[in-house]
């Protein structure tokens, strides 16, 4: 209980004092989308990587090597914990924006920094809205911004995978962006599977496989691909002892 409450107001007067950092980074998103993103993401990544700090996380990340500073992905992942945008933020090799529910929108003052770093948000009860989602975070990638989805559509504690979503991955197909599988493990054992509430020191592990690119693919081998996602990740958990 402890750490949860020394997060909490370590969190507080970060996102409330770091208000005026928000207005430059908004000024320099403005000026140049790339140049701006990634001043965001070097920004909000240190702020993530104190709350990892005083949760007492282990982060144990595996596949790095496959990853490269200089291109966009779009990484497929799991979802488990809130803990997956934080932790994925500190160990990618270059920025990344998320394609994130529409309710976060409405959180004060943490949607500012969201879109600082560049995600968007989907509404997925409106089938034209979500398609002009869609459409901006290809824009992204296009510009050299990563970008991550959960296909799950919401965290999910359960043993199995929900059933995936696979409208967001013509993001990859059409900015020829390589897809990124990612695999998550035990990210809600810090957080979300304790009773009472509370932060605990555990080990969690991230996994990257290497690129697949869509748009390299004929429409059988990219269909079968997309169906196969949430096997591969269910075969790179198996292999993660925590």
């Amino acid at each position: 209980m402890i750490r949860l409450i020394v997060a909490l107001i370590f969190t507080f007067f970060a996102v409330l004092f770091c208000l005026p950092t928000h207005l430059s980074l908004k000024a320099a998103i403005k000026k140049n989308h790339i140049e701006g993103w990634t001043k965001a993401w070097k920004f909000v990544k240190k702020f993530f990587k104190a709350l990892i700090f005083l949760s007492g996380t282990k982060v144990e990340v595996r596949g790095l090597e496959h990853l490269s500073e200089d291109k966009p992905y779009l990484y497929v992942a799991n979802h488990r914990s809130y803990f997956d945008v934080i932790i994925l933020q500190t160990i990618t090799p270059g920025p990344v924006g998320f394609v994130a529910k529409k309710e976060f929108k409405r959180v004060p003052l943490l949607h500012h920094y969201m879109t600082d770093i560049g995600c968007l948000f989907l509404d997925r009860e409106n089938p034209r809205e979500g398609l002009k989602t869609i459409s901006e975070a290809t824009d992204h990638l296009k510009e050299g911004l990563s970008m991550s989805l959960f296909p799950e559509g919401r965290r999910n504690h359960d043993a199995e995978l929900l059933p995936f979503k696979s409208g967001g991955y013509r993001m990859a197909e059409k900015s020829e962006s390589g897809i990124v599988v990612t695999a998550m493990t035990g990210m809600d054992d810090i957080f979300e599977n304790n009773k009472p509430l509370a932060l605990r020191k555990k080990h969690v592990i991230i996994e990257f496989a290497q690129p697949v690119y869509p748009h390299e693919m004929d429409k059988a081998a990219r269909k079968d691909f997309y169906d196969s996602i949430p096997e591969r990740i269910v075969d790179m958990q198996k292999n993660h002892q925590v």
